[in-house]
C-alpha cells in the first residue's frame, strides 16, 4: 500500500527536511509553498507542487488535497496550525495530522504551559505578565536583570501590532530598568505587553518527542552551540546529545501527556551545568527549527507520525541513529560577521577559526545543503540574490 502526503509550508529548511524525510521513507510527497520558488519544491523527493491559495485556508486547501489525492496533510507554521485546528480532522479522504484546538491553544499560551509544568515539578523561570495599570517602576525594582520578553501567544497579536505600526519581536532581551520602561512605552499603543521572564543561564537543551496515547514513541535531544542573534534566537549550530537527561525526558513526556498532546513537539529548556537545573522555556507544538539535525541523526519524526497514523503502510526504515552536528549556514554567517564587527560571543579570532574549522568538517550536516539533493541549495541561493 502506497501513501500520498501533502506538506503545507515547504518554503523553509523545516519543510524541506519533511520533504526529504518522507520521500526517503517511500512516501509520495506533494509540497505546498507560498511561491513557485519554495526551496522544498526543488527537492528530488518532492513529487508534486502547488502554490498556496489566497485568503482563508478553508477556501483553497480542500481543492488541492482532492486534486492530488492526498491521504494525509502535515503543516509547518503556527499560523497554519491554528487555521487547521478549526477544520475537521478529515477533509474529503485526507486526514489532517495537525494538533487539535485544545492542546494547541495550551502550548501557544506560554503562561498556561508554565503553570502546568510547575505543577508536575519542572523548574520554570520567574514570570510577570504585565497588564494595564501595573506599576512598572515598582516592578522594575524587583526582578533580577536581564529579563527575557516573550509574547505568550504571538500569533494572536499580529493584527493589532500591524495596525499600530509595530513589528512582532517574538523574543527580546531587557538589560536594565531603562530598557524595561522603554518596552513599556513601546507597546503602550496597543495596551498589551509580552511575558517577562528571568534570564536562565546555560545552554539551550531541546527534547523532542513524538506522542501517542500519552506516551513517547520517539525521542531525540540536542544542545544549541550557537544562536543568532548572539544573545539568543535561532539555533545556527547544534549537535545531538546521545545520553543523559533521562529524568528530564520523563518530565517532558509527563508535560506533553498532561497537555493531551499527540504527534511531534519540542520541549525547550535552558540547562545550567553549574547548578544542574533545566529551566523550561517553552513547548514548540510543531516541527521545530533544528529538525534538520534530527533528520541527520536518524530520528525521523515525520516518518514516525505517518507510521502511527497509517500502521498498515510499509515505510522504509530510517538510517541507524548516530551522533550528528548541523549548521544553518546563513544565520551562522551573520553571527560571525556580527562578532567580527562588534565583538561578543567567544571572541573574534575564536569565532573565525571555529567557522572555518566547521566548514572543513566533512561530517557536518547542513540545514539546506545535501550532496544527494543539491537543487534546494541552488534555489535558496537564487532566492537570496533575487531578494537583494
Amino acid at each position: 500500500m502506497s501513501i500520498r502526503v501533502a506538506i503545507l509550508g515547504i518554503d523553509t529548511p523545516i519543510g524541506l527536511t519533511l520533504v526529504r524525510e518522507l520521500g526517503r521513507s517511500g512516501v509520495h510527497v506533494h509540497g505546498i509553498g507560498r511561491s513557485a520558488h519554495a526551496i522544498g519544491g526543488a527537492s528530488r523527493h518532492c513529487h508534486g507542487f502547488s502554490v498556496r491559495g489566497v485568503g482563508p485556508i478553508a477556501d483553497w486547501l480542500p481543492e488541492i488535497l482532492a486534486s492530488v489525492r492526498a491521504d494525509a496533510l502535515i503543516a509547518v507554521s503556527e499560523g497554519d496550525l491554528i487555521a487547521l485546528a478549526a477544520l475537521p480532522e478529515t477533509i474529503g479522504n485526507c486526514r489532517i495530522l495537525t494538533p487539535r484546538e485544545a492542546p494547541l491553544i495550551t502550548v501557544l499560551d506560554k503562561s498556561r504551559t508554565l503553570a502546568i509544568a510547575a505543577g508536575i515539578g519542572i523548574d520554570v523561570p520567574q514570570s510577570w505578565q504585565p497588564v494595564a495599570g501595573d506599576d512598572w517602576a515598582a516592578k522594575a525594582a524587583t526582578p533580577p536583570f536581564p529579563l527575557v520578553a516573550k509574547w505568550a501567544d504571538p500569533n494572536a497579536l499580529v493584527a493589532r501590532l500591524d495596525a499600530a505600526g509595530l513589528t512582532l519581536d517574538k523574543v527580546a532581551y531587557v538589560a536594565d530598568v531603562d530598557a524595561l520602561l522603554a518596552l513599556r512605552d513601546h507597546y503602550a499603543p496597543i495596551g498589551q505587553w509580552p511575558l517577562l521572564q528571568s534570564y536562565a543561564p546555560g545552554f539551550g537543551l531541546g527534547q523532542m518527542l513524538h506522542m501517542t496515547d500519552g506516551h513517547a514513541t520517539l525521542r531525540f535531544q540536542h544542545r544549541r552551540i550557537h544562536e543568532w542573534p548572539v544573545t539568543g534566537g535561532v539555533s545556527s549550530l547544534c549537535e545531538s546529545i546521545d545520553h543523559g537527561f533521562e529524568d528530564q525526558f520523563a518530565k517532558s513526556e509527563a508535560l506533553l501527556a498532561a497537555i493531551g498532546w499527540t504527534g511531534p513537539a519540542m520541549v525547550e529548556y535552558r540547562h545550567d551545568p553549574a547548578s544542574g537545573k533545566c529551566v523550561l522555556m517553552e513547548v514548540n507544538g510543531r516541527f521545530w527549527g533544528s529538525l534538520p539535525l534530527a533528520h541527520a541523526a536518524g530520528a525521523w519524526f515525520a516518518r514516525e507520525q505517518i507510521a502511527h497514523a497509517f500502521p498498515d503502510v510499509a515505510l522504509r526504515a530510517p538510517p541507524t541513529r548516530r551522533h550528528a552536528r548541523a549548521r544553518f549556514l546563513v544565520p551562522e554567517g551573520r553571527r560571525l560577521l556580527s562578532i567580527l564587527r562588534h565583538g561578543g560571543g567567544e571572541g573574534r579570532w575564536a569565532a573565525l577559526v571555529n567557522f572555518i574549522g566547521q566548514s572543513l568538517n566533512p561530517r557536518l550536516s547542513h540545514y539546506v545543503w545535501d550532496s544527494a539533493d543539491p537543487k534546494p541549495m541552488l534555489r535558496d541561493i537564487i532566492n537570496m540574490v533575487m531578494r537583494r
